[in-house]
């Protein structure tokens, strides 16, 4: 197996990949599950101690375990003591050898270089299964010219529990009004996330909006907010989200570095400063973070006056809909298809004779002609002439 999994934020991606492990332990093979960020591998890590049987031996390694701690894990791999083991980037070190390796589980898989999962599907030799989950939904056209050698499987319900995100626009003079809820759902228990966009002037990190915003919380609700930004130290990040985890605090405020994968089921509102910086995919990751528990949650977008045509539509398509993929297309239409996860800053060229929007119907015929090429190993010498041609792309394109 070599599967892309995509599912929206929530679907239960999580619990259909430990479900894969559970099986390929049961056959005797060992399982890595890789995460990008030690917070989320310890969260696998936590879920699967919770529901797999006590006979199984699960483990945790990251970058930052103690050398004895990490020598031990590593003698219990090779020795195949341990079943399966969640981490970050630390599994596919060369120090870390599997006795039998048969399954690889690569969560947020986005967030890795090729060369990363290449050097982990290669500790699994021949016969490992790999399996990549994302919660970033991929238009059909793209996710085929990206990720056109790997089998792909699509959570499309949410488990039955969860509700529906409530999302509300707000301008910012307004704040007031937000303040009175907010203090309404703390009555009630509840915690929220307030993201601030990282401000566009400086080039570098600069998180004073969001310390402003801290200040400026702080001084409403004392002693119930925490700050987390790209400039915090991972030790004190950890401990920042487990005291919110633990609810500690009521309010985290935030840059957007809470995008990915994080669970926080006693979460319910989300308060997006700027909604217009954030592209459409990315605002509905954030959105994300709250609808975990089966609490009503609710997202308020706020913005300055000034919106343009375009952050009206954005704004629009998510008070209309939860739906990450119907999200996805709207946003590559809105976007162009090269900015929408920013490939254009990864290098990934554009198309020379078709565009993934306006051609859909031409990629999903090429797909099939690869499938039908390939399954009757038919001679491809032929379609030489077809390769010089496309070299030749930007004339045929001027012609037209």
């Amino acid at each position: 197996m070599f599967r892309l999994l995509q599912g929206d934020v929530g679907s239960g991606k999580t619990i259909v990949s430990l479900l894969a492990a559970i099986n390929t332990i049961n056959s005797g093979f060992q399982v890595a599950f890789m995460a990008p960020t030690e917070i989320l591998a310890r969260q696998h890590f936590l879920l699967a101690k919770k529901i797999f049987p006590k006979n199984i031996n699960i483990d945790l390694i990251s970058g930052k375990s103690e050398y004895k701690l990490k020598k031990e894990i590593h003698k219990k791999i090779e020795d195949n003591k341990i079943d399966i083991i969640f981490g970050t980037h630390a599994i596919f070190q060369k120090k870390v050898i599997f006795k039998k390796l048969g399954l690889i589980i690569i969560d947020e898989q986005h967030k890795f270089g090729v060369n990363q999962r290449k050097k982990l599907s290669d500790k699994g030799g021949a016969n490992c299964d790999v399996l990549l989950m994302t919660a970033t939904p991929i238009p059909r056209t793209l996710t085929m010219t990206i990720y056109g050698d790997m089998d792909i499987s699509i959570i499309r319900e949410k488990p039955k529990n969860r509700k529906p995100i409530r999302t509300y626009s707000k301008l910012e003079v307004k704040i007031e009004d937000v303040l009175k809820f907010i203090k309404k759902e703390i009555n009630l228990g509840n915690q929220i996330f307030w993201v601030c966009p990282l401000i566009e002037e400086s080039k570098k990190l600069d998180h004073s909006s969001a310390v402003k915003k801290y200040e400026y919380l702080e001084s409403k609700f004392p002693n119930q907010v925490c700050l987390l930004h790209g400039k915090t130290e991972v030790d004190e990040k950890n401990e920042i989200l487990n005291n919110f985890l633990n609810n500690k605090f009521k309010i985290l405020v935030s840059t957007t570095i809470i995008e990915v994968g994080i669970d926080f089921p006693n979460a319910n509102t989300i308060i997006i400063e700027n909604a217009n910086k954030f592209g459409l995919s990315q605002l509905h990751q954030l959105r994300g973070r709250v609808g975990r528990g089966d609490k009503d949650s609710t997202c308020i977008l706020m913005f300055k006056s000034n919106l343009s045509e375009n952050a009206k539509k954005r704004i629009k398509i998510l008070k209309d809909t939860n739906d990450g993929f119907l999200i996805s297309e709207e946003d590559m239409k809105l976007r162009g298809f090269g900015d929408i996860l920013g490939f254009k800053q990864s290098g990934v060229k554009n198309f020379k004779l078709a565009d993934p929007i306006q051609n859909s119907d031409l990629f999903l015929l090429a797909e099939k002609e690869m499938r039908r090429i390939e399954k009757s190993n038919e001679d491809i010498s032929k379609f030489k002439p077809l390769i010089k041609l496309y070299d030749r792309a930007d004339i045929i394109n001027d012609i037209a």
